[in-house]
């Protein structure tokens, strides 16, 4: 017996989105390395690391250097492994673009 309705659906195959170039990927990888780097320095800084320490610090120079000194300790620190926040943002960074 035929049936009253019937509905047939076409479907198209999607193509997969191509992965991002190598070359994008290392960018996306140092941006989001950069970002973690940022961030540690902002934490380091609410640490007081790089204030004057009493009558014996270093005066106003030191505290203008102070922010170049945790930067480049917060590099330091992502170079050799970091928090693991680089990691989250790349992937966060590479689903974005795969859409």
């Amino acid at each position: 017996m035929p049936s009253i309705c019937e509905i047939t659906v076409q479907t198209t195959p999607v193509a997969p989105s191509p992965p991002l170039p190598p070359d994008r990927r290392d960018i996306l990888m140092q941006k989001a390395r950069e970002l973690e780097a940022t961030f540690l320095a902002e934490m380091l800084a609410h640490t007081g690391l790089g204030e004057t320490q009493g009558a014996f610090g270093g005066g106003t120079g030191e505290e203008q250097f102070a922010s170049f000194l945790r930067q480049e300790q917060a590099r330091v620190m992502v170079e050799t492994g970091g928090i693991g926040l680089a990691e989250l943002i790349f992937r966060s960074m590479t689903e974005a673009e795969d859409g």
